[in-house]
């Protein structure tokens, strides 16, 4: 192995040796605490370090890195406290997550690092956003991500690299080519030559490397890191290397033929170099011998102070208030906020008047995003065709014409890397809001909304500032894949908030509230409400609290208990039969559910019919059904009934579509309970 000394003075080669070495003896010790029982689990980086050290070293220390399981050295490199890593890999309290993940599936803001997910690949596109954060505020920065050979499969590999080449980010995406994907070699992954022959395919430059010489790539990551600062734009960086262990301890190794451990063993990252430092008379065998005794007196110290650590104490508040984020009692500069008086909705906290004009629900939404925008200079906008073309429901029209393409960012069709950017702005205190175009392709970013922005907070305290606008709903004969009511499968999704207004005045002030808010939003909009209902809304920016239900219409004979599209059937079918008294509740938030008000509901009346356009199997009526039983079973005097849509794909075809929609069973439901 041939190392280029270049600049490097003594000390800075000893300081990488250093840095090289602490990683692999914090193994060694590792591999005895496993075999004791005294860790559950370990991912081994033995032999692949020079990737790690060679990276964070060339990085500066306030850029972010997004690493994997075999990245020890980026964390100890970052200067972290030993003896908390080792908290944190058992399972401590006082660990980095509090005991709520394993190994490296956490992060820590103070040394800028964004722990992975076992679903491997939506790192990448954290670190898009990181980069579009550091290119809106003009600093000379990176953002660093690694992969390993399998993940460059997925479908995150291919949309992260395709956003950071269409923005032209300063990303630079590292892989991390070991041979195997768990027991999988690569000649079952991929067929191009090397996997840097992808960067071409996005436009970008890459270049591929021996990731066991240290000073490789430690030059490489510097001389990267210039050109992706200067030129903005990203870079990939293939290091070849091996894993002397197994995927992890317990699938060993068996599968991996015995010449490559030999050839891969001559090519050991520590003993290359240390060959080289005492060539170059760095050091000496004397020398290497005390900085081994004393990392090794080192890593014993710290191992020491978690040994008299109290066993775990459950704190159940604990674990349930820290899902969400807190809101902040700072409210920003730019502008005051007033919190709607849910008694009297035109009037403020203050008891002043608000200036109000008849609007329709689209408008209202505008209203909220124009003025979010002025109020928080680091809310950025994202979607597809959002910015000139107004998107597919002209929701932003006229917004980029105001606020620029920097702010109103067009995306290319990759739902799941805008959702993974919008996460990497937040961990540099940016806001966003993201359009899915329709509520309907949500599920190709499923798995950044629900693993990623909905466990970031709980497992490391990262809030996750991001409102993501959900076009929803039937009514306007759009077919199966743009008309779905999907909201109840994120409200079982702790970390998640969702907010489905059902009035324009709602609409805007909860999506001002949702942009407030420091946890992941998923915010429902019906679309044929978008132009077809209209009411007062304050011109004022104001908030109207999420999490609180609203009484639209005081009754005495029947609750209706409803959201979105519901309310508007449920305030039509009192309309046409003033003989009936109906108690009508919008719920307007999903999750979390306002049970306060579910509860006086029920009381009003003692009959309760559960209202939603969802189909009924796993719907949230369901949900409500079970909490009104467990827990209002007194005041009821008839049983909890749902009216809800077919359990049906939804039909295309309008009168189908019509069939299809719990409206059409509204009738039937109500005179079930009258004469109940």
């Amino acid at each position: 192995m041939y190392f280029n000394r270049q600049y490097f003075t003594n000390e800075e080669l000893v300081n990488i040796y250093r840095n090289l070495l602490l990683p692999r003896m914090i193994e060694e010790k590792m591999l005895v605490l496993l075999r004791q029982g005294k860790i559950s689990k370990w991912f081994s980086g033995i032999g692949q370090e020079a990737i790690s050290v060679g990276c964070t070293l060339a990085l500066q220390e306030d850029e972010w890195i997004m690493p994997l399981h075999r990245n020890l050295g980026v964390f100890t490199s970052r200067k972290m406290p030993l003896h908390k890593l080792f908290m944190q890999w058992q399972g401590n309290k006082d660990g980095y997550s509090k005991g709520r993940e394993r190994s490296f599936h956490f992060g820590s803001r103070q040394h800028h690092i964004c722990g992975m997910i076992s679903h491997l690949g939506p790192q990448l596109a954290i670190a898009d956003g990181v980069a579009l954060a550091y290119q809106l505020n003009k600093e000379k920065k990176v953002s660093l991500t690694f992969s390993g050979d399998g993940g460059t499969s997925e479908g995150d590999f291919h949309e992260a690299l395709n956003v950071a080449a269409v923005w032209n980010l300063p990303v630079i995406f590292v892989i991390e080519n070991n041979g195997y994907g768990l027991s999988t070699p690569v000649n079952e992954q991929y067929r191009c030559e090397s996997l840097v022959d992808k960067a071409k395919g996005f436009g970008m430059e890459g270049i591929r490397i021996d990731g066991n010489n240290v000073l490789e790539v430690y030059d490489t990551i510097r001389g990267v890191r210039d050109y992706c600062i200067n030129n903005q734009k990203p870079y990939l960086i293939e290091c070849m290397t091996f894993r002397m262990r197994g995927h992890e301890e317990a699938s060993g190794t068996k599968y991996v033929p015995k010449e490559l451990f030999e050839e891969w063993s001559r090519r050991d990252p520590i003993k290359n170099y240390e060959q080289f430092l005492a060539e170059q008379n760095v050091l000496t065998e004397m020398q290497v011998a005390d900085i081994r005794n004393e990392l090794r007196g080192y890593i014993e110290e710290e191992l020491h102070k978690t040994a008299d650590e109290e066993n775990f104490v459950v704190d159940e508040e604990e674990e349930l208030r820290d899902v969400y984020a807190a809101q902040s009692s700072v409210v920003s500069r730019e502008s005051s906020v007033d919190t709607i008086d849910f008694s009297n909705p035109l009037q403020t906290t203050h008891g002043s008047r608000l200036t109000t004009h008849e609007k329709r629900f689209v408008n209202a939404i505008q209203d909220a995003l124009h003025q979010s925008l002025l109020h928080h200079p680091n809310l950025i906008l994202m979607g597809q065709d959002i910015a000139e073309y107004g998107g597919a429901f002209k929701v932003t029209e006229g917004l980029v014409e105001e606020f620029g393409k920097e702010r109103i960012r067009n995306t290319p069709l990759c739902e799941s890397a805008i959702v993974g950017a919008a996460l990497g702005l937040s961990l540099e205190g940016y806001k966003s809001v993201m359009e899915m175009q329709f509520a309907d392709f949500v599920t190709v970013g499923f798995n950044q909304i629900v693993n990623n922005l909905a466990k970031m907070h709980y497992r490391w305290t990262q809030n996750a500032d991001v409102v993501i606008r959900m076009p929803t709903g039937a009514g306007v004969g759009a077919g199966p894949f743009h008309s779905q009511s999907n909201e109840a499968w994120f409200t079982h999704v702790p970390g998640l908030k969702v907010v489905y207004p059902a009035t324009p005045h709602d609409a805007k002030g909860l999506l001002i509230a949702a942009i407030n808010d420091p946890n992941p939003v998923l915010f429902f909009e019906h679309k044929a409400l978008y132009r077809s209902i209209s009411g007062l809304v304050p011109e004022e920016y104001y908030k109207v609290e999420i999490g609180k239900a609203r009484v639209a219409r005081e009754g005495e004979d029947i609750s209706i208990i409803t959201y979105g599209a519901g309310l508007h059937w449920a305030l039509e079918y009192q309309e046409q039969h003033p003989e009936i008294s109906l108690h009508i509740l919008d719920l307007r938030t999903l999750l979390p559910l306002d049970y306060d008000a579910i509860k006086k509901a029920v009381a009003k009346t003692g009959k309760v019919l559960l209202l939603h356009e969802d189909t009924l199997t796993g719907g949230i009526g369901g949900e409500i059904s079970a909490w009104i039983s467990e827990h209002c079973f007194e005041l009821l005097d008839a049983p909890v009934m749902r009216c809800a849509s077919l359990d049906t794909p939804i039909p295309f075809n309008m009168e189908l579509e019509k069939n299809f929609l719990a409206k059409s069973r509204l009738k039937e439901y109500v005179e079930k309970l009258v004469k109940y």
